[in-house]
């Protein structure tokens, strides 16, 4: 279905306002839309990465699988399936965490200093757009008009 852009806004919030301007006038808007266009990477960078860094992060990613595992297989156990459980999880942390640890200092290692930094990336859009289904567009436009006086 073909759709119309209404009204472009700066933030998100403005554009939420105005959809539910549209709401408060009894506008169907299950045929509006918010997209954000024009995205924008950013990378923060957050700390230095070292040999220490890139072991407790793959310790931490590896931990949590391996107590997943270890308890799923300790719950499927006959006997006793709570102490098993719980006792598998720990092994599961325990082996995780160091498979993890070993296989981040190895993956550090490998990238020979090329990247010794930790980083967190968003993507954010620069303006946000209210589009409608073309049929109803020209009635929208006329409510957002109506309500912004």
């Amino acid at each position: 279905m073909a759709r119309r852009t209404i009204a472009s806004f700066a933030t998100y919030e403005e554009a939420e306002r105005a959809v539910d301007r549209l709401s408060d006038q009894d506008f169907p808007v299950e045929r509006v839309a918010i997209i954000g266009q024009d995205l924008q990477t950013v990378e923060q960078v957050t700390g230095r990465m070292n040999y220490a860094r890139a072991a407790w992060r793959g310790a931490v990613s590896g931990a949590v699988p391996g107590a997943l595992i270890g308890w799923i297989f300790g719950i499927l156990s006959w006997v006793n399936p709570l102490i098993a459980g719980l006792l598998l999880a720990l092994y599961g942390l325990i082996f995780g965490a160091v498979i993890g640890a070993i296989i981040g200092v190895i993956v550090y290692a490998m990238q020979g200093g090329r990247r010794d930094f930790e980083s967190v990336v968003i993507t954010r859009p620069q303006r946000f757009e209210v589009v409608v289904d073309d049929e109803v567009a020209d009635q929208a436009a006329r409510l957002l008009e109506s309500g912004r006086t």
